[in-house]
Protein backbone atom coordinates (compact mmCIF):
# COMPACT_ATOMS: atom_id res chain seq x y z
CA UNK A 1 0.00 0.00 0.00
CA UNK A 2 1.16 3.70 -0.87
CA UNK A 3 2.26 5.34 2.40
CA UNK A 4 -0.50 8.41 3.27
CA UNK A 5 0.77 11.55 3.01
CA UNK A 6 0.34 12.88 6.32
CA UNK A 7 1.81 16.47 5.96
CA UNK A 8 5.47 17.45 4.79
CA UNK A 9 6.79 15.58 7.73
CA UNK A 10 5.56 12.25 8.77
CA UNK A 11 4.63 8.95 6.58
CA UNK A 12 2.20 6.70 7.74
CA UNK A 13 2.71 2.73 6.28
CA UNK A 14 -0.63 0.95 7.33
CA UNK A 15 -4.15 2.08 8.15
CA UNK A 16 -5.18 1.55 12.10
CA UNK A 17 -7.87 2.02 14.24
CA UNK A 18 -5.19 2.45 17.40
CA UNK A 19 -5.49 5.71 18.86
CA UNK A 20 -1.60 4.86 20.28
CA UNK A 21 0.60 6.66 18.39
CA UNK A 22 4.51 5.87 17.69
CA UNK A 23 6.49 8.63 16.17
CA UNK A 24 9.91 7.51 14.36
CA UNK A 25 13.06 9.20 14.19
CA UNK A 26 15.74 7.73 11.38
CA UNK A 27 19.35 7.13 11.02
CA UNK A 28 22.17 9.41 9.59
CA UNK A 29 21.30 8.85 5.90
CA UNK A 30 18.08 7.00 6.68
CA UNK A 31 14.65 8.00 5.72
CA UNK A 32 11.05 7.57 6.77
CA UNK A 33 10.80 4.01 5.19
CA UNK A 34 13.42 2.55 7.12
CA UNK A 35 10.58 2.05 9.74
CA UNK A 36 8.29 0.14 7.48
CA UNK A 37 8.77 -3.32 9.12
CA UNK A 38 8.24 -2.07 12.50
CA UNK A 39 4.54 -0.33 11.30
CA UNK A 40 3.89 -3.30 9.73
CA UNK A 41 4.58 -5.50 13.32
CA UNK A 42 2.55 -2.94 15.38
CA UNK A 43 -1.20 -2.97 14.64
CA UNK A 44 -1.52 -1.76 18.42
CA UNK A 45 0.12 1.57 17.40
CA UNK A 46 -0.86 4.48 14.89
CA UNK A 47 3.00 4.45 13.48
CA UNK A 48 4.07 7.71 12.37
CA UNK A 49 8.01 8.01 10.69
CA UNK A 50 9.39 11.75 10.17
CA UNK A 51 10.88 12.05 6.37
CA UNK A 52 13.90 14.18 6.61
CA UNK A 53 14.53 16.56 3.54
CA UNK A 54 16.39 15.39 1.04
CA UNK A 55 15.32 11.60 0.61
CA UNK A 56 13.15 9.52 -1.25
CA UNK A 57 10.03 11.73 -2.36
CA UNK A 58 11.69 14.65 -0.12
CA UNK A 59 15.49 13.96 -2.74
CA UNK A 60 14.88 17.58 -4.52
CA UNK A 61 15.01 19.73 -1.37
CA UNK A 62 18.34 20.39 0.65
CA UNK A 63 19.41 18.82 3.59
CA UNK A 64 19.48 20.38 7.01
CA UNK A 65 23.16 20.61 8.06
CA UNK A 66 21.90 21.55 11.40
CA UNK A 67 20.26 19.09 14.26
CA UNK A 68 18.95 21.86 16.13
CA UNK A 69 17.20 23.41 13.10
CA UNK A 70 15.87 20.16 12.40
CA UNK A 71 14.70 19.78 15.45
CA UNK A 72 12.54 22.89 15.43
CA UNK A 73 11.00 22.08 12.31
CA UNK A 74 9.79 18.42 13.04
CA UNK A 75 8.53 20.45 16.43
CA UNK A 76 6.75 23.07 14.66
CA UNK A 77 5.00 20.15 12.65
CA UNK A 78 4.13 18.12 15.07
CA UNK A 79 2.54 21.32 17.23
CA UNK A 80 0.66 22.41 14.54
CA UNK A 81 -0.31 19.08 13.20
CA UNK A 82 -3.50 17.43 15.14
CA UNK A 83 -3.43 16.06 18.95
CA UNK A 84 -2.98 12.40 19.13
CA UNK A 85 -6.33 9.74 20.03
CA UNK A 86 -3.67 8.38 22.53
CA UNK A 87 -0.70 8.49 23.87
CA UNK A 88 2.19 9.41 21.78
CA UNK A 89 6.07 7.76 22.32
CA UNK A 90 8.57 9.09 20.39
CA UNK A 91 11.54 6.38 18.91
CA UNK A 92 14.75 7.22 17.44
CA UNK A 93 17.79 5.57 15.98
CA UNK A 94 21.19 6.54 16.32
CA UNK A 95 21.06 10.13 14.87
CA UNK A 96 17.16 10.22 15.27
CA UNK A 97 17.36 9.33 19.02
CA UNK A 98 19.16 12.68 19.08
CA UNK A 99 16.48 14.48 16.96
CA UNK A 100 13.59 12.69 18.86
CA UNK A 101 15.24 13.64 22.24
CA UNK A 102 15.22 16.64 20.75
CA UNK A 103 12.18 17.47 19.55
CA UNK A 104 10.84 15.60 22.99
CA UNK A 105 12.44 18.77 24.93
CA UNK A 106 11.06 21.38 22.79
CA UNK A 107 7.40 19.84 23.24
CA UNK A 108 8.06 18.38 26.44
CA UNK A 109 5.77 21.65 28.12
CA UNK A 110 3.29 21.69 24.99
CA UNK A 111 -0.06 19.98 26.15
CA UNK A 112 -1.49 17.17 24.11
CA UNK A 113 1.88 17.38 21.87
CA UNK A 114 4.81 16.38 23.49
CA UNK A 115 5.64 12.86 24.10
CA UNK A 116 4.11 10.54 26.88
CA UNK A 117 7.56 8.67 26.59
CA UNK A 118 11.08 8.36 24.85
CA UNK A 119 12.78 4.88 23.29
CA UNK A 120 16.06 5.97 22.09
CA UNK A 121 17.98 3.09 20.38
CA UNK A 122 21.53 3.15 19.10
CA UNK A 123 23.12 6.19 20.64
CA UNK A 124 24.74 7.69 23.63
CA UNK A 125 23.31 9.47 25.82
CA UNK A 126 23.79 13.30 25.47
CA UNK A 127 26.21 13.77 28.06
CA UNK A 128 28.33 11.47 26.68
CA UNK A 129 28.60 12.85 23.68
CA UNK A 130 31.32 15.00 22.12
CA UNK A 131 31.03 17.38 19.14
CA UNK A 132 33.18 16.69 16.43
CA UNK A 133 33.76 13.14 16.58
CA UNK A 134 31.47 12.83 13.61
CA UNK A 135 33.58 14.39 11.10
CA UNK A 136 34.21 12.78 8.01
CA UNK A 137 36.81 14.66 5.57
CA UNK A 138 36.17 12.89 2.01
CA UNK A 139 32.91 10.93 0.61
CA UNK A 140 35.32 7.76 0.91
CA UNK A 141 35.81 8.31 4.64
CA UNK A 142 32.18 8.77 5.07
CA UNK A 143 31.68 5.35 2.66
CA UNK A 144 33.66 3.46 4.44
CA UNK A 145 32.34 4.60 7.63
CA UNK A 146 28.34 3.71 6.46
CA UNK A 147 29.56 0.12 5.42
CA UNK A 148 31.22 -0.39 8.60
CA UNK A 149 27.94 -0.02 10.40
CA UNK A 150 25.82 -2.59 8.38
CA UNK A 151 22.51 -0.44 7.72
CA UNK A 152 23.02 -0.14 4.05
CA UNK A 153 23.50 -2.57 1.50
CA UNK A 154 26.41 -3.20 -0.07
CA UNK A 155 25.16 -3.22 -3.66
CA UNK A 156 23.95 0.25 -3.08
CA UNK A 157 27.29 1.69 -1.71
CA UNK A 158 28.65 -0.69 -4.76
CA UNK A 159 26.43 1.05 -7.43
CA UNK A 160 27.92 4.50 -8.83
CA UNK A 161 23.84 5.59 -9.95
CA UNK A 162 22.73 4.57 -6.66
CA UNK A 163 25.48 5.69 -4.61
CA UNK A 164 25.22 9.38 -5.38
CA UNK A 165 21.54 9.24 -4.95
CA UNK A 166 21.86 8.91 -1.05
CA UNK A 167 25.34 10.98 -1.25
CA UNK A 168 23.59 14.65 -0.61
CA UNK A 169 21.79 13.42 2.32
CA UNK A 170 24.67 11.37 4.05
CA UNK A 171 26.88 14.49 3.90
CA UNK A 172 23.93 16.74 5.04
CA UNK A 173 23.28 14.26 8.06
CA UNK A 174 26.92 13.91 8.81
CA UNK A 175 27.97 17.62 8.40
CA UNK A 176 25.30 17.79 10.97
CA UNK A 177 26.26 15.45 13.34
CA UNK A 178 29.59 16.85 13.49
CA UNK A 179 28.45 20.19 14.62
CA UNK A 180 26.15 19.23 17.08
CA UNK A 181 25.90 19.66 20.78
CA UNK A 182 23.09 18.78 22.98
CA UNK A 183 20.58 21.03 24.68
CA UNK A 184 21.50 21.36 27.69
CA UNK A 185 18.47 22.22 30.67
CA UNK A 186 15.78 20.47 32.72
CA UNK A 187 15.76 16.48 32.15
CA UNK A 188 12.25 15.10 30.93
CA UNK A 189 10.03 14.32 32.62
CA UNK A 190 8.47 11.22 31.15
CA UNK A 191 9.48 7.62 31.31
CA UNK A 192 12.97 7.11 29.00
CA UNK A 193 13.83 3.65 27.71
CA UNK A 194 17.61 3.32 26.23
CA UNK A 195 18.16 0.28 23.87
CA UNK A 196 21.68 -1.01 22.58
CA UNK A 197 23.34 -3.69 20.94
CA UNK A 198 25.84 -5.67 22.93
CA UNK A 199 28.53 -5.17 19.87
CA UNK A 200 27.67 -1.50 18.85
CA UNK A 201 30.77 0.21 18.64
CA UNK A 202 28.96 3.68 18.19
CA UNK A 203 26.92 3.10 21.08
CA UNK A 204 28.70 1.29 23.78
CA UNK A 205 26.38 -0.09 27.37
CA UNK A 206 28.18 2.55 29.52
CA UNK A 207 27.37 5.50 27.48
CA UNK A 208 23.78 4.47 26.89
CA UNK A 209 23.43 4.07 30.05
CA UNK A 210 23.40 7.33 30.73
CA UNK A 211 20.49 8.31 29.16
CA UNK A 212 18.98 7.76 32.74
CA UNK A 213 20.43 11.21 33.61
CA UNK A 214 18.08 12.31 30.99
CA UNK A 215 14.40 12.38 32.86
CA UNK A 216 13.44 12.71 36.26
CA UNK A 217 10.62 9.42 35.39
CA UNK A 218 11.18 5.87 35.43
CA UNK A 219 14.08 4.52 33.28
CA UNK A 220 15.51 0.96 31.45
CA UNK A 221 17.90 -0.53 29.87
CA UNK A 222 17.70 -2.86 27.71
CA UNK A 223 20.57 -4.89 25.71
CA UNK A 224 20.41 -6.82 22.41
CA UNK A 225 22.66 -9.19 20.48
CA UNK A 226 23.70 -7.31 17.39
CA UNK A 227 25.58 -4.41 16.12
CA UNK A 228 24.47 -0.55 15.40
CA UNK A 229 21.47 -2.09 13.06
CA UNK A 230 20.68 -4.60 15.50
CA UNK A 231 16.86 -3.41 15.23
CA UNK A 232 15.86 -5.33 12.18
CA UNK A 233 16.58 -8.87 14.30
CA UNK A 234 14.90 -7.46 17.17
CA UNK A 235 11.43 -6.20 15.63
CA UNK A 236 9.04 -7.94 18.17
CA UNK A 237 10.85 -6.84 21.23
CA UNK A 238 10.86 -3.27 19.92
CA UNK A 239 7.19 -3.28 18.83
CA UNK A 240 6.31 -5.02 22.71
CA UNK A 241 8.89 -2.13 24.43
CA UNK A 242 6.54 0.36 22.61
CA UNK A 243 3.53 -0.82 22.99
CA UNK A 244 4.11 -1.23 26.87
CA UNK A 245 5.33 2.29 26.96
CA UNK A 246 1.73 3.71 25.30
CA UNK A 247 -0.26 1.29 27.95
CA UNK A 248 1.50 2.73 30.64
CA UNK A 249 1.75 6.30 29.49
CA UNK A 250 -0.64 9.05 30.36
CA UNK A 251 -2.86 9.88 27.44
CA UNK A 252 -0.48 13.04 26.98
CA UNK A 253 2.93 14.56 27.06
CA UNK A 254 4.07 15.57 30.84
CA UNK A 255 4.76 19.30 31.08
Amino acid sequence: MAPERQDTWLRRYHDTDARAELICFPHAGGSAGYWHPLSAALPAMDVRAVQYPCRQDRYREPAVRDLHRLADLIAEALSDGPPPAGPRVFLGHSMGASLAHEVALRLAGTPDRGPAALLVSGRRAPSRSVAGTERLETDAALIAKVRSLGGTLPAVLDDPELLGLIMPALRGDYAALSAYVPSAGVPLACPVVAITGDSDPEAPVADVRAWRDHTTGPFELRVFPGGHFFLGDHLPAVADLATALSAAAPAVGPS
